[in-house]
């Protein structure tokens, strides 16, 4: 899904719109225009440690045992503060106290023309991503702007002003005054020992029911996912400098043995299952998205399958919603809509599932893709830089997917774990409506060392390939278009490296040829830039630039020694065979016509708008064969599996994976290539 060019972060672009309005919960319709209300950043506190001592203090004052409190804070916030910025479900600051109405009507007198609870409408990719079944395009209805009352917004997305209560600390100051906003925290963590009828312990076991309170949770389940998250963080420690230059420290403490007592008594709910495919890890809801036929052979939402066992599942794409949970819940039970497998909300990791695995569900704008992955979708923006993705989030969704990794044997790579942003328009025409989700924000490094899969060296100085490997805090490329078309956008850490036709800075960025536009430095443009884990092979060096092969041409990125943003890999390279100028390249990998059998129409191969010149190198992420998956009618009995004779090699060709044919290529030791 992709952000807009113009603010704020733009609903997605699923196939088709609603084909009537969706009413949607106030809360749904949460910070749809947010970040025109993102304040600029502070200038770094003048103590490195200032951060560190507020927390101290606020567990002195509040009798929460320090460590608790680090540790809550680092998975709400990773201690950062965002310089005063809400996250995508109105946290504020380092303790993400949640002051969603205050958001949200700041939003909506920032860009009132932008503010509508539309989630997923408005782009221009079809995310079924197959022509053997004609698209509908219908018309919704916008829901009419306003902010929410209070009372309409959950319990879990109006923290701060109870913090406020407790406290006596004015709102507007929790909001921006990191140190008042962990007093808050605090104070919301002794408020809930205290309902629980716990004694204000110095033991950190005895707040695990307190923590999981804290969670906002109304259900045992995602309370105690959340809980079981921070007494982790606590048993590992952590230590890292915040986004304001702030070093904050909490040590590892391998011993406590939480006690979960009361909150078992507490009263929460009981979670349904409902035969959700979810670790036992996580807390897992099902919501269904709704399989209706409406007449005319038009139907909806995704379409019924077999897998593993008729098609094996090789990709998990990450997406993000573009909108806020109760509103994207409601769009994937329109059965008129789009759909996707799993959602995972930012407050506490709550997952919910919506497609079985083994059914194919419409979310990557390429049918070849959709036919062989699983697409997950994370509450947030793309082009919100400090709307930014929770720890908890990115906890959950690493659980889920190490899950789904050893059920179907897919690989943790970045070769296998797409961004939508890497899904390939599978036609020359669909190139440029592909979405651009989860984008420049979302850490892959993080993510990655969460999957347990942490990204690094794997080869000596001289290989033939790298790896993209910048540090994320560090790493701040300009961007622009987040709130306005060609404004910047705030300065914040970024998983991706832009890519020049020369090595010099003043050098043209590369083009794409396949997007027919000009490459800018626009948030969502894609033409030249690669991205955190993305495997490319050298084509040159020269100084502190390093070059690489990308969409048929050398590209450069600064990789000064010292503070690389690549490092040295090991992979298998293709490269033209002998005797051929180019090799052509494709969107999906389809079977040859000969394949087809009677009454399932032969899909044209057709390649995209690219090639492979002869000399150049591109990484293999994965040998399959040519594949296609007939379902185009609402009962399953019609549905075909085809595969062919033709292979195909998945390769990293641009910031998209591509397909070329193995007869056309000869494989090679990426790492021993010369270059």
């Amino acid at each position: 899904m992709r952000g807009p060019a113009i603010a704020p972060p733009a609903p997605v672009g699923h196939r088709r719109p609603l084909r009537a309005a969706v009413p949607l919960a106030a809360s749904a319709a949460l910070l749809l225009s947010l970040l025109g209300a993102a304040p600029a950043h502070p200038a770094p506190d003048s103590s490195a440690r200032r951060l560190q001592q507020a927390f101290a203090t606020a567990a002195a004052d509040y009798h929460v045992p320090q460590s608790v409190l680090l540790a809550v804070s680092y998975l709400q916030s990773r201690w950062d503060s965002h310089g005063g910025a809400p996250s995508v479900t109105g946290g504020y600051g380092p303790m993400h106290l949640t002051d969603a109405p205050t958001a949200l009507a700041t939003a909506a007198r920032s860009a009132p023309e932008h503010f509508a609870g539309e989630h997923f409408a408005g782009g221009a990719e079809d995310p079924r991503g197959d022509t053997a079944r004609a698209a509908l395009h219908l018309t919704a209805s916008r829901p009419a702007a306003g902010a929410p009352a209070p009372s309409a917004v959950p319990a879990r997305l109006r923290t701060l002003p109870k913090a406020a209560e407790l406290t006596g600390i004015p709102a507007a100051r929790l909001r921006s005054d990191p140190a008042a906003n962990v007093a808050g925290g605090a104070a919301l963590l002794a408020a809930a020992q205290r309902e629980l009828g716990a004694p204000a312990s110095a033991d950190p076991a005895d707040w695990y029911s307190a923590v999981a309170r804290f969670s906002g949770a109304d259900d045992t389940a995602t309370a105690t996912a959340y809980a079981d998250d921070v007494y982790d963080v606590l048993r590992t420690g952590e230590e890292r400098v915040t986004d304001d230059g702030q070093r904050v420290t909490l040590a590892a403490r391998p011993g406590p043995a939480p006690d979960a007592g009361r909150l078992r008594r507490s009263g929460l709910r009981t979670l349904p299952a409902d035969g959700t495919e979810c670790p036992r890890s996580v807390a897992c809801t099902s919501v269904p998205a709704p399989y209706e036929e409406f007449g005319d052979n038009d139907y909806g939402n995704h379409d019924l399958g077999d897998r593993a066992a008729s098609q094996q599942i090789k990709y998990i794409v990450i997406h993000d919603t573009e909108g806020a949970w109760e509103g994207v819940m409601n769009l994937i039970q329109d059965p008129t809509y789009v759909s996707w497998n799993y959602t995972i909300r930012s407050t506490d990791g709550l997952i919910a599932q919506h497609v079985k695995t083994k059914d194919v569900a419409w979310h990557a704008g390429n049918w070849d893709v959709n036919a062989r992955s699983i697409g997950i979708e994370h509450e947030g923006f793309l082009a919100a830089p400090d709307a930014w993705y929770t720890e908890e989030m990115y906890r959950s969704s690493a659980r889920l997917v190490r899950y789904l990794a050893r059920t179907y044997g897919i690989p943790l790579d970045r070769q296998h774990i797409l961004g939508h942003d890497n899904v390939p328009g599978p036609t020359a025409s669909t190139i440029p409506g592909m979405h651009t989700d989860p984008g420049p924000y979302w850490d892959w490094r993080h993510y990655f060392r969460l999957l347990g899969r942490p990204l690094r060296r794997t080869a000596g100085p001289h290989s033939g390939v790298l790896t993209v490997l910048p540090d994320y805090d560090t790493n701040r490329p300009v961007y622009t278009g987040c709130t306005t078309k060609g404004e910047p956008c705030p300065a914040h850490g970024s998983g991706e490296v832009r890519l020049h036709t020369d090595h010099d800075e003043s050098a043209p960025l590369v083009r794409d040829i396949g997007l027919r536009t000009d490459p800018t430095d626009g948030v969502n443009d894609l033409s030249s830039r690669v991205s955190t884990g993305q495997q490319y092979a050298v084509a040159g060096r020269w100084g502190d630039w390093t070059a690489v092969w990308y969409l048929g041409q050398k590209a450069w990125f600064r990789d000064p020694a010292g503070q690389r943003t690549a490092v040295p890999a090991r992979g298998l390279v293709v490269t033209p065979r002998e005797g051929l100028a180019s090799v052509p390249v494709y969107g999906r990998a389809y079977p040859e016509k000969a394949a087809y059998p009677a009454g399932v129409p032969a899909q044209s191969v057709v390649p995209l708008p690219y090639t492979i010149p002869a000399g150049q190198r591109y990484v293999i992420g994965d040998e399959m064969p040519g594949e296609y998956y007939y379902a185009v009618t609402f009962t399953p009995e019609a549905h075909r599996v085809v595969v062919g004779e033709d292979r195909y090699y998945e390769i990293q060709y641009g910031h998209r994976v591509a397909f070329v044919r193995a007869a056309d290529v000869t494989v090679e030791d990426g790492a021993a290539a010369r270059r």
